[in-house]
């Protein structure tokens, strides 16, 4: 076996270029001259530096910042409160029914389903209209 014999394996190939068989000529369908015409980089997306300066909202998992709302049903009150007894945000974490979000309290609103046998004051708590209806304020 000599150099001259030994071939490789594959075929070397040069990449297609612009304009050469398949049907669009010169231009291969993109137009004449301009930036947008020539290889190599495009413009570049202004949103994508509208969104490199805003730091906590990026990547790819990003969701909004409005507040994610607790829900819990008039059910639930029944086993950890007792008759007259006030229902806040901070009353349900101490309670054990919620965790802070992030250190803070979370937002609640209450559902109707199930029954409530005590009488409960609600504070800064979010009602639903069949929960308002069955809790009686």
């Amino acid at each position: 076996m000599q150099l001259h014999n030994i071939q490789s394996k594959t075929k070397f190939r040069r990449g297609q270029r612009i304009g050469r068989g398949g049907k669009r000529g010169t231009t291969a369908g993109r137009g004449t001259k301009g930036q947008k015409a020539r290889a190599g980089h495009k413009i570049r997306p202004a949103l994508r530096d509208i969104i490199k300066k805003i730091p906590k909202s990026r990547g790819f998992k990003f969701r909004s910042f409005a507040p994610k709302v607790e829900v819990l049903n008039l059910s639930d009150l029944n086993e950890v409160y007792k008759e007259g007894e006030t229902v806040s945000p901070a009353t349900l974490v101490e309670r054990g029914l919620l965790d802070r979000m992030k250190g803070r309290l979370p937002k609640v609103k209450i559902l109707g389903q199930g029954e409530l046998k005590k009488k409960l004051i609600f504070k800064d708590v979010e009602l639903s209209r069949p929960a308002r209806a069955k809790a009686g304020s």
